[in-house]
């Protein structure tokens, strides 16, 4: 074959692959990557602790202030302010429009050092727990972690009897049955239910 036909060959090689990727289409799209809802911003309760910082004013600054049971905070400058239902970054705005009538330009920062949440967020167990008690709801809680926080099912317990009150949207109520003693004793983690806030976990007393 001459060097002219073996170039013409080369060619229609070329061409032909050309034409075959070219039928093939676009290539396909990278895959979509989920992406986790973001978690609430915290609520201040009754019962929280709180410390309040204001910038180059340390004699304003106030630490290990607990809000009162009717939702409020004092401090100096600032009287009778309400913090529960707010965020900590709501309260922090707040305040320095208050302070601003008396200092330029306040920067203030708000801190949870202790907290319990707003009542209707909790989660309160009921019954043969070891050491009842309402529980400040944290993102993607579990039944598990309840039983944690409350030191686990007391020697009366019908723990397989069980039951999680959930208020849905509407004020509608629904009963959850939960197996706490398969989940405790025996692992069964299908009985680990991510509780809600305002959940209620009751457990009753077994009947011998």
């Amino acid at each position: 074959m001459t060097f002219s036909r073996r170039l013409i060959a080369a060619l229609a090689s070329l061409v032909g692959i050309i034409l075959v990727e070219g039928c093939a289409g676009p290539p396909p799209p990278p895959p979509k990557i989920a992406v986790s809802k973001t978690t609430p911003e915290y609520v201040i309760g009754p019962g929280d602790t709180l410390s309040i910082f204001v910038y180059q004013a340390p004699e304003l600054s106030v630490a290990d202030l607990p809000v009162r049971p009717d939702g409020r905070i004092s401090t100096p400058l600032v009287e009778d302010i309400t913090a529960a239902g707010k965020t900590p970054t709501e309260l922090a705005r707040e305040m320095e429009t208050r302070l601003g009538k008396y200092v330029k330009d306040p920067n203030v920062t708000v801190i949870v050092r202790s907290f319990v949440g707003p009542f209707d967020k909790q989660i309160r167990v009921i019954g043969e727990a070891v050491d009842p008690a309402a529980i400040p709801y944290r993102a993607h809680m579990t039944v598990l972690d309840v039983m944690i926080a409350t030191k686990g099912l007391t020697k009366f317990a019908a723990g397989n009897s069980a039951v999680i009150i959930r208020r849905l949207p509407g004020g509608r109520q629904v009963k959850i049955p939960v197996r706490l003693s398969d989940l405790i004793h025996d692992g069964d983690i299908n009985q680990n239910v991510e509780m809600q806030p305002g959940d209620t976990l009751i457990i009753p007393q077994t009947w011998f």
